[in-house]
């Protein structure tokens, strides 16, 4: 029988942990008793650095509870790492992984759902909002413009999809060798080519406390996944730089205009051709150098995702 990891990232989230544990217990024992789950199931919190008691209440937790697990990270990573972090960890605990957010806005039915869609032969299920009430307005606007603009700059990703998902052994096994630095998991396990499915994600609000995604942090995020699966931004450059020389070349025909009709200005002339080449041709230099610098540094840098400096078990 498949045995289950519920793996929670945390920061600060000391005011939802405990209420958290106790609904997904409610969910855990479900599946137990309907065999679909096996008794030595467990939720492993991963502490990212939290600046709260955080990991003091996952300890007691642990302590309490014989399905709590918790893994303390050296220091804070963000979002993405401590994630790879509880599920490379769970991955050797586990038969199979399902990644949800401690404050649980999405929705617990649906993990039932994505179990059922897995004995269904699928390696990987993703929940995919399709209501989010509980956002705001700006983040629903915000979130679906980016939504469609990676999908335009070539980022293979599935649409209002964040990071609520189920994957198996093999799936995550196969992650594991995926070696990259800036790490976009959302972009890059559709990469693993498992087959998957998806189910329904109804957000809800927060229990306690306030949502942890900053506008900063997730114009970070949106940023990292442009830039470590598409290099259209860079080839962007290149295109500005061939519109400015095209620019620049107008401008002489002006000039030339403005020579045989008499009316050009001193000195002008070779001022506006100047500046409108020279910076043509260095845009387009940037650019080119850009794109493979841009290939290249995502593939030198070999720091390790986390450290850990505690695991309960």
């Amino acid at each position: 029988m498949l045995r289950l990891a519920i793996v929670s990232p945390c920061y600060n989230e000391e005011n939802v942990l405990s209420s958290s544990v106790l609904r997904l217990k409610t969910v855990i024992s479900s599946l137990i008793e309907k065999n679909k789950i096996s008794n030595d199931s467990f939720i492993l919190f991963v502490n990212d650095g939290s600046k709260d008691t955080t990991w003091s209440l996952i300890k007691k937790l642990h302590a309490n509870y014989p399905f709590v697990k918790g893994l303390n990270l050296a220091h804070n990573v963000g979002h993405q790492k401590a994630i790879m972090a509880g599920m490379m960890t769970a991955k050797d605990m586990s038969d199979a992984v399902i990644t949800i957010d401690a404050d649980l806005q999405d929705d617990l039915s649906a993990i039932e759902k994505m179990i059922d869609a897995h004995y269904e032969g699928n390696d990987v299920v993703y929940g995919v909002k399709v209501e989010r009430k509980a956002d705001s307005i700006f983040k629903r606007f915000t979130a679906e413009a980016f939504y469609k603009l990676q999908s335009k700059l070539g980022v293979e990703s599935v649409y209002n999809h964040a990071d609520f998902r189920f994957m198996s052994k093999r799936a995550l096994d196969m992650l594991a060798t995926y070696k990259e630095r800036n790490l976009y998991l959302r972009g890059l396990i559709p990469l693993i080519g498992l087959p998957s499915t998806t189910v329904d994600d109804i957000i809800s609000d927060r229990t306690a406390g306030k949502s942890k995604y900053t506008l900063s942090k997730m114009l970070n995020l949106a940023l990292d996944g442009i830039t470590s699966f598409s290099v259209k931004p860079i080839y962007l450059i290149v295109d500005f730089g061939l519109f400015f020389l095209f620019v620049s070349f107008l401008i002489l025909i002006y000039i030339v205009y403005a020579l045989i009709t008499g009316s050009a200005v001193a000195g002008w002339a070779s001022l506006m051709v100047s500046i409108w080449f020279v910076g043509g041709v260095c845009l387009m230099a940037m650019g080119t150098i850009g794109v493979y610098l841009g290939k290249i540094y995502n593939e030198v840098k070999q720091r390790p995702h986390y450290n850990i400096q505690e695991l309960l078990d």
